[in-house]
């Protein structure tokens, strides 16, 4: 049976207007200058502390700027995205062979869950896997290791679907077979870099990549 985890911002959902404009108003409340919106698309995805580090400094107050981008996020930027389009198509070709199918995300889980269900992802989906508040299972490749002793499948029969190098990285660094989401936040060239195996430019793409990189007969 076919596996697939999909990230979820770049990947399923363009979310981008949400979280950049939280990440602005953390750092416009911390007294910092206002990174542009061009500055911040290739830092979405990463966990908060690693944006904020980045943004920051090693010794910038990365606590207050965490707690001041997830209260904005929360109260006003949380639902403030799209799924992609062809997302639908893709998750009813796939349904229709009874694939697996999960979401895999460096996103707190207990926001990751809400918005998910709010854009109707959650409905083909077996099971959402997120990261903690205190930033456990953050790291790509710790997520998918605890994703893939929660459901007990072979990490050769799975795939991981993601727009960013970190969702390739933790793939490869769980003999998870990838396919990179051209569509999403990813600098240019940086999925090439990655390695991916494989590379769809459209979400439609997605059914015949996975089948064709498992050697899945349809």
């Amino acid at each position: 049976m076919l596996t697939i985890f999909f990230d979820l911002d770049g990947t399923l959902l363009d979310s981008q207007s949400g979280i950049i404009s939280s990440i602005q108003h953390a750092m416009i409340s911390l007294g910092a200058e206002e990174p542009t919106a061009d500055e911040l698309r290739g830092l979405i995805g990463m966990p908060l502390p690693y944006i904020f580090s980045n943004l920051l400094g090693e010794s910038g107050d990365i606590g207050s700027a965490v707690d001041l981008y997830r209260d904005h996020y929360t109260e006003e930027a949380m639902f403030d995205a799209m799924p992609y389009e062809g997302i639908g198509e893709m998750f009813d070709e796939l349904t229709t062979i009874d694939a697996r199918l999960f979401i895999a995300t460096s996103k707190p889980q207990v926001y990751a869950q809400q918005i998910a269900e709010h854009f109707g992802l959650l409905e083909p989906v077996e099971r959402l896997f997120g990261s903690e508040l205190d930033g456990s299972n953050s790291d790509k490749t710790a997520l998918l290791q605890f994703a893939l002793d929660e459901i007990g499948e072979d990490p050769a029969k799975c795939i991981m679907v993601g727009d960013r190098q970190m969702d390739i990285f933790g793939a490869k660094n769980n003999d998870i077979p990838n396919i990179g989401a051209l569509w999403g936040y990813a600098d240019h060239g940086e999925l090439h870099m990655a390695e991916a195996d494989m590379l769809a430019g459209a979400p439609e793409e997605i059914p015949e990549i996975a089948y064709d990189l498992l050697g899945i007969e349809t």
